[in-house]
């Protein structure tokens, strides 16, 4: 008995070995199809699969008609193309996402009912969502993971696909190592999108809008800027607003070629008879049957289930007030006809099936009810308002279920029916806003629309804002060259820079400036005449040009400094004048003498030299003369700024007399002859 015992014990063992060993030997397609009988028990989804499987049988693609806004039928060809390069039997189908599918126990289930071997793979919306092989060798795994791992979200289903085709045509080990690497890249980061929205094109059409303006209204700006207090041929100013206009002819044409996007994702405009063909396909089945469940998702309702909302709609139709009530379980999704609109979807439906009732629209995905009356005496209020959000929406429990409960909710809904007042007249909903059009739906806006034009705003307000920031950095930067550096204003620039009532603090380092920059131009070749100017302002600071920086020194001595040194200075570089700007010395030689207005009230006038800027505001101003007089605190008046040539006992005087007056009267002063 012993002995029995341990044989009986080691019996199953040995079974176990023998079951293991020939499972090793059995081939994956054995396997799958063992395993599908496991699957295929589920009795939700033996009518779709039947279903799928009749069309697979028609043909090896099956482009489901629920989504024409992403997918529609007429895409079935290139499925059915790009399926050819896998190298073996491929069986493709397209469907809405079902959030309550297995995808793995639904190709399982419609390969049992097809019964034939090959590559079955499911697409749900725009992704390959799962691949099996059944009897055939091909690299399902790696294949899914390049797809995921390569591609960018909006790829669409074709692309998708295509990559999917072109990795199970690599063989194994090529799959393995592409996929390998593509985790590998991908690991931290997603692939860029492909295709941009909207809101990216108004930022595209916000962007060619401020540069449309800002640039070329910029360069105005700036060579404005650049060129204020310069003279120079009339030619020159024309290249500012040249180069402005190109470079808005140039933004212009080449904005479009940049921004070349048009479309926002990879979906094809679906023809008029894909946007109905759903709406048709449940029409004509609410004709046959009140209740129509929709064959490609799973089963909601059992038999008992069905004909209890049969037996309930028959007795509501009959009852005073009542009529025809008419269940749609039809997945509602975005992508669908109707955008994911249940009161559109119920609409049309009405229009085909041509009988006023009650429309009702379920969704077997998220357990959803939308209860909509079209010509019955119901009071359509009660039915908007009163419904409990568990009929309409579900619970808990409700959402646990596989099923979301619908047989059980739309028996407590046709209770609700029953009970819904009626009215004197027939009701019906009013018609819902239409659903976007799908020809448009991918289409970008045109680059020059939407945000374009407040681009064009705020692309002058940042010229003006460049402008200014670009001005306030020169002056700075200036202001800090002219400290570090003794290298003097250009002489077209003085009348413009060149205050009217100067700091100390200016005068000194101007003065500095001015005799270093001569004394480093000067040559032993250069004339003698020029050379006097230099020896006169020398003599003003001891012959120490560093004396200028220094404090002590009376502002009429460094004005006088500053016109000598640029007396000398403009005879060095090919200007040479016996003339300074009597109106303000800082402004540099002068060209010709006029009689300008010297002060505000009255009409006392003076003869002066002046320089082109105030030889031009004498003739066309003649009263802002007086303005641009350089005014030099007088010590014997308290510091009380005057006309430099009303100082008492300044060189300064002897400015309007011409550059050859001052130098005798410094060499004067100082007992040189």
């Amino acid at each position: 008995m012993l002995r029995l015992l341990l044989v009986l014990c080691a019996l199953p063992s040995v079974f176990a070995t023998a079951t293991s060993a020939r499972a090793a030997d059995t081939p994956a397609a054995t396997r799958a199809a063992t395993a599908v009988q496991v699957h295929s028990t589920n009795p939700a989804l033996a009518p779709q699969a039947a279903y799928l499987a009749d069309r697979l049988r028609e043909s090896p693609v099956h482009v489901t008609d629920q989504l024409p806004r992403e997918v529609p039928r007429s895409t079935a060809p290139d499925f059915a193309r790009l399926a050819k390069k896998t190298g073996v039997p491929t069986y493709v189908l397209v469907l809405p996402v079902m959030s309550s599918t297995d995808g793995e126990q639904l190709l399982d289930a419609v390969h049992d009912r097809l019964g034939r071997d090959g590559l079955y793979v499911l697409i749900e919306g725009t992704d390959v969502a799962e691949a099996t092989a059944y009897g055939v060798r091909a690299p399902t795994d790696a294949a899914l993971t390049v797809t995921r791992y390569e591609l960018a979200y909006d790829a669409g289903p074709l692309l998708s696909f295509e990559r999917f085709a072109d990795v199970i045509a690599q063989g194994e080990k090529k799959a393995a190592s592409r996929a390998e690497a593509a985790r590998e890249r991908y690991r931290d980061e997603e692939p860029a999108e492909m295709y941009i929205g909207p809101s990216d094109r108004k930022n595209q059409s916000f962007l060619t809008g401020i540069l449309l303006t800002g640039v070329p209204l910029s360069i105005l700006l700036l060579a404005a800027y650049a060129r204020r207090g310069r003279t120079g041929k009339p030619a020159l100013r024309l290249i500012a607003p040249g180069a402005a206009l190109l470079s808005a002819a140039a933004i212009a044409l080449t904005a479009p070629v940049v921004f070349d996007e048009t479309r926002s994702s990879a979906a094809r405009p679906p023809t008029p008879a894909e946007m109905s063909a759903r709406v048709e396909r449940v029409a004509a089945g609410l004709k046959q049957d009140p209740v129509y469940a929709d064959p490609e998702s799973p089963r909601v309702l059992d038999a008992r289930q069905r004909d209890r909302l049969h037996e309930r709609i028959r007795d509501f139709r009959r009852s005073d007030g009542g009529g025809p009530v008419y269940v749609s379980l039809v997945p509602q999704t975005p992508e669908s006809e109707s955008a994911g609109d249940a009161d559109l979807f119920a609409a049309a439906v009405h229009a085909k099936v041509g009988e006023d009732g009650v429309y009702v629209v379920a969704d077997p995905d998220d357990g959803t009810i939308d209860v909509l009356n079209h010509g019955l005496r119901l009071d359509s209020t009660h039915l908007l308002l009163d419904l409990p959000d568990s009929l309409t929406l579900g619970d808990s429990r409700a959402d646990e279920a596989d099923d979301h409960l619908l047989g059980e909710r739309l028996d407590r809904l046709m209770t609700f029916l029953e009970e819904t007042p009626r009215t004197d007249r027939p009701q019906s909903e009013p018609a819902p806003a239409a659903a976007p059009r799908a020809a448009d739906e991918h289409t970008l806006p045109a680059l020059y629309s939407t945000d374009f034009w407040p681009g064009l705003f705020v692309g002058a307000v940042a010229a003006l804002l460049l402008t200014s920031l670009a001005a306030g950095a020169t002056w700075i930067v200036r202001g800090l060259l002219r400290r570090r550096s003794p290298v003097p204003e250009s002489f077209d620039r003085m009348p413009f820079t060149a205050p009217t009532a100067p700091s100390m603090s200016y005068l000194r380092r101007t003065a500095y400036n001015e005799l270093i920059a001569l004394s480093a131009e000067f040559g032993p070749e250069d004339h003698a005449r020029d050379r006097e100017r230099l020896d006169a302002a020398l003599l003003l600071v001891g012959g120490d040009p560093g004396v200028a920086r220094r404090p002590g020194m009376d502002p009429t001595t460094l004005v006088a400094v500053i016109v000598l040194a640029r007396a000398g200075r403009a005879a060095l570089t090919g200007r040479p004048s016996k003339l300074c700007c009597g109106v303000n010395p800082l402004h540099g030689p002068a060209e010709h003498r006029h009689h300008v207005r010297v002060t505000a009230e009255g009409n006392r006038r003076r003869l002066l030299p002046v320089c082109a800027p105030c030889h031009d505001t004498a003739v066309a101003e003649p009263g802002g003369i007086p303005d641009r007089l350089l005014k030099l605190p007088d010590p014997a008046l308290g510091n009380t700024r005057l006309p430099y040539y009303d100082i008492t006992d300044s060189s300064l005087a002897a400015v309007p007399d011409g550059v050859g007056r001052l130098v005798d009267r410094v060499r004067g002063a100082a007992g040189v002859h």
